[in-house]
C-alpha cells in the first residue's frame, strides 16, 4: 500500500475523533482560556482544524518556513469551526494525493530566515507535524473540555463521559 494512503487512511479516522470534540464546543465558551499563556478554545479549536492543509502544504515544498504564530485568529461558531476544518482536508486530501512513495521519502527541510531547523522525510515529517502534532492539541482541547464541565467524547476509548463499548 502506498504511503499516502495510510497517510489518508489514518486522516479520515481521526477526522471523525476531531468532529466529535468540536461538536461539544460551547460557542459561548469559544473565546475562554484556562490561563492568559494558553490559547483560547477557539484558537485552539481553529488552529486544530487549519492543520491538515498548513502542514501538507509545507509537506509539498522541498524547503518550507513555519508560519510566524503572532496574534492567532480565534473562531467564533462552531460552524466556522467545521467549515474552515472541511476546507483544510480537503486541501490536505489534494496535496497528499500527489505525493508517491518517492516523494514521501524524499527530504524536506524546515527553515526560518535561511536557518536549517529540521530535515527529514515528508513521511517522518507527516508522521510527527500533521498527525501527533494534531494528537497533542486534541488532547489540550478535551482538558478544556473538562475544564468547562462539557462531557468528553470517546477518542480512543472510552471517557469519563461516554462509553462507546458499554452494552
Amino acid at each position: 500500500m502506498p504511503i499516502t494512503d495510510v497517510i489518508l487512511a489514518e486522516m479520515a479516522v481521526e477526522a471523525e475523533t476531531t468532529k466529535r470534540l468540536f461538536e461539544r464546543i460551547p460557542e459561548d465558551k469559544l473565546s475562554w482560556r484556562p490561563h492568559k499563556k494558553s490559547r483560547s478554545m477557539g484558537q485552539l479549536a481553529l488552529h486544530i482544524a487549519q492543520i491538515p492543509a498548513g502542514v501538507c502544504t509545507m509537506a509539498a515544498m522541498d524547503v518550507a518556513e513555519p508560519p510566524s504564530f503572532g496574534e492567532e485568529p480565534e473562531a467564533k461558531s462552531r460552524k466556522e469551526l467545521n467549515q474552515a476544518f472541511e476546507q483544510s482536508m480537503s486541501s490536505a486530501k489534494e496535496l497528499l494525493s500527489k505525493m508517491d512513495d518517492e516523494r514521501m521519502l524524499s527530504p524536506l527541510t524546515i527553515q526560518k530566515n535561511g536557518k536549517t531547523l529540521m530535515t527529514m522525510p515528508r513521511m517522518a515529517f507527516l508522521r510527527s507535524i500533521l498527525l501527533n502534532h494534531n494528537y497533542h492539541h486534541r488532547g489540550q482541547l478535551s482538558v478544556y473540555l473538562r475544564l468547562l464541565n462539557v462531557p468528553v467524547p470517546f477518542i480512543y476509548g472510552p471517557s469519563a463521559d461516554e462509553n462507546p463499548f458499554a452494552g
